[in-house]
């Protein structure tokens, strides 16, 4: 179902195509992280039994981590988490109405029991790197590389408050 890379781990389900454009952003971090995952779509309204099928499989197929995209009602994340026990990240979706509002607040809002993690609107790098945390709990190789990621992180802030400091505002500004 949709692309697959070899052995996946991490399952990601698109509610439309057109947020395809924004989870790429996850999965440029799996390629980075070196973690195999699976892309498809499955709408949650218009094939909840692709989604169901999709969801109540993932275990079975070597799924540990599932992230859902959608926006507007944005239940895909909810449906899925309903119907696995493995942990669900949620990715809202920028909407044309409520620019995201909608998505976001159809994923944060759920009922006791379905418990889902929702990153920020079209957040989905985080919702990576969140994955990618949550499999790194088990995994040391992947806890080290995230070590390397933060310390990188923390690197570039530290070279770029030495050039402010350098050059002050307006040159810094001038230069970017």
């Amino acid at each position: 179902m949709g692309y697959m890379k070899e052995n996946p781990i991490v399952g990601i389900v698109m509610g439309s195509d057109s947020d395809l454009a924004v989870m790429s952003e996850a999965t440029a971090v799996f390629e980075e992280f070196g973690v195999a995952y699976e892309i498809s779509v499955a709408s949650a309204h218009r094939a909840p039994d692709l989604v169901h099928e999709y969801a109540t499989s993932a275990l079975s197929r070597g799924i540990k981590v599932m992230m859902a995209a959608a926006g507007g009602a944005a239940h895909l994340a909810g449906v899925v988490a309903a119907v696995t026990t493995l942990p669900v990240i949620a990715v809202p979706i920028k909407s044309k109405s409520l620019d995201g509002l909608d998505s976001l607040l159809s994923m944060v809002q759920m009922p006791p029991g379905i418990p889902v993690a929702t990153v920020g609107i079209n957040a989905a790098k985080n919702a990576g790197l969140l994955a990618v945390q949550i499999l790194a709990t088990s995994d040391a190789a992947l806890t080290e590389k995230l070590s390397d990621y933060k310390k990188k992180m923390a690197d570039d802030i530290s070279k770029k408050n030495e050039k402010l400091h350098s050059l002050g505002v307006k040159a810094y500004l001038e230069q970017k």
